[in-house]
């Protein structure tokens, strides 16, 4: 009987040496500058007790979590009439304890709840772990990937959104990604739905203004009607919808229609003020108001931001906001906090197409020594541990294999610098050493060796 090919479950991936590589030039930059700001670095497990995960993503988050089995006998407790009741859901609640993390965001605010004598508010954390969600694998959509979460919470100072905004640049600065940073507030679209009569569609108006640049004015106004939005209100929303021109006009014009929404000009002066502390940090250029950024709609209560590349069509790649009470649904209410999350799988996807990673992204050894035989590994032994010691990682081939095999390892991993020791190397204390890019070979001694690799 033949034996079966292995394989890896839909929506998951295996990343070789060379994408790994990359992979934590990214997760590296990333955690860099969140450390630079003062982000506190925490862990949570990868699973969760169902109790804290259901309930918190919707009717849809919920049928999307990957459920685990209880150890042991998983139906021993199960009563004979529940395995006979044809329903999944109830079954699962009595054969499945705990579940694989849906998200950082609900794990976070269970932490910040179960250690707040623990840590000091405002707590800055930044998170970068795994999450899984029971999803239709399809192009870009994964079942198991990464976020690289970064959050402040017990504030509801502006001056967090500043700060993010200022990370958002960072990063992507670093890893020499072009980005537009839209921003808008929850609050700016409560009042547009309050002002035009509408405050119980506010979803069904934001979802159709959000298209407005793929299907135009005419066929959003029809998806009004179609929501069931009156005439006269859509009428009203006219405005907003025809808005164009710099983000001081635009805020004009908002302020003219929401005059009369509280909530809306509350919304307004925030947004205002972050713009005005963002120029301060001379970083203007790098954001614009977008009111059909809407970002999970129900989640957020104030500020919105979203980065998208600018060169890469592939959608948002790091996006968040403010929440007035995440902690409230582990009994800790009034506990505001905003926060951000860089999509690393999407980021990985942009540098690719755009070849933006550097030459070292596809090197993990720098050196390696080519084995002649015994008395040559002795010598290259006692240099390795030198070479190592300035912090150049180095290999030496474990047997004296034909030279064409060991060069053709060296190539194949991309070691830019090969150290030939053999008999004459070793009487005259030398290194002869090969330059893998351009193919010039030269002679040094070790310390002159070391100064060229690490220049």
């Amino acid at each position: 009987m033949a034996s079966q090919k292995p394989s890896i479950p839909k929506g998951t991936r295996d990343f070789t040496p060379e994408e790994m590589v990359k992979r934590n030039y990214i997760f590296n930059t990333i955690r860099q500058v969140f450390q630079l700001y003062g982000y506190q670095p925490i862990e949570t497990p990868a699973m969760e007790n169902l109790s804290t995960l259901l309930g918190k993503y919707g009717d849809e988050g919920d049928k999307l979590l990957y459920k685990i089995l209880n150890s042991g006998d998983f139906l021993s407790h199960v009563a004979e009439e529940d395995l006979k009741i044809n329903n999944s859901a109830v079954l699962a609640g009595k054969i499945a304890e705990k579940g694989l993390r849906y998200d950082l965001t609900v794990p976070f605010a269970r932490f910040v709840v179960q250690h707040r004598n623990e840590i000091v508010f405002p707590f800055k954390r930044y998170q970068i772990q795994p999450v899984w969600r029971a999803d239709r694998p399809q192009a870009g959509r994964y079942r198991e990937f990464y976020q690289c979460d970064v959050d402040v919470i017990g504030s509801d100072s502006l001056l967090n959104e500043v700060e993010l905004i200022q990370i958002i640049h960072d990063i992507f600065e670093k890893l020499n990604i072009r980005v537009i940073v839209k921003l808008n507030n929850r609050k700016i679209l409560a009042g547009i739905a309050e002002i035009i009569g509408e405050t119980e569609k506010m979803t069904d108006i934001t979802v159709a203004i959000d298209k407005l640049d793929k299907i135009g004015l005419e066929k959003v106004n029809q998806e009004l009607l179609e929501k069931g939005i009156s005439a006269d209100a859509i009428s009203k929303l006219q405005p907003i919808l025809l808005m164009t021109g710099s983000d001081s006009e635009k805020f004009k014009v908002l302020e003219e229609v929401l005059t009369l929404s509280e909530m809306g000009m509350k919304g307004i002066r925030e947004l205002k003020e972050v713009f005005e502390d963002v120029r301060l940090t001379g970083l203007d250029n790098l954001v614009e108001l977008d009111l059909t950024l809407a970002r999970g709609l129900n989640y957020y209560t104030g500020a919105i931001i979203e980065a998208k590349a600018a060169d890469v069509q592939i959608g948002s790649i790091c996006g968040g906001g403010r929440y007035d009470d995440l902690t409230g649904i582990f009994g800790m209410p009034g506990t505001s906090g905003v926060g951000i999350s860089f999509g690393a799988d999407r980021i990985y996807d942009v540098m690719n197409q755009s070849n933006l990673f550097p030459d070292t992204g596809k090197i993990s050894t720098q050196v390696f020594f080519v084995n002649f035989g015994k008395a040559e590994e002795k010598y290259c032994l006692q240099i390795l541990k030198k070479v190592r010691g300035e912090n150049i990682s180095a290999e030496l081939y474990p047997e004296a294999a034909k030279m064409k095999k060991q060069m053709a390892y060296a190539d194949k991993n991309h070691i830019p610098w090969v150290v030939l020791a053999g008999k004459n190397e070793l009487e005259n204390e030398m290194l002869s050493v090969k330059n893998m890019r351009t193919g010039e070979q030269e002679q040094y001694s070790v310390s002159d060796f070391i100064q060229l690799v690490k220049s």
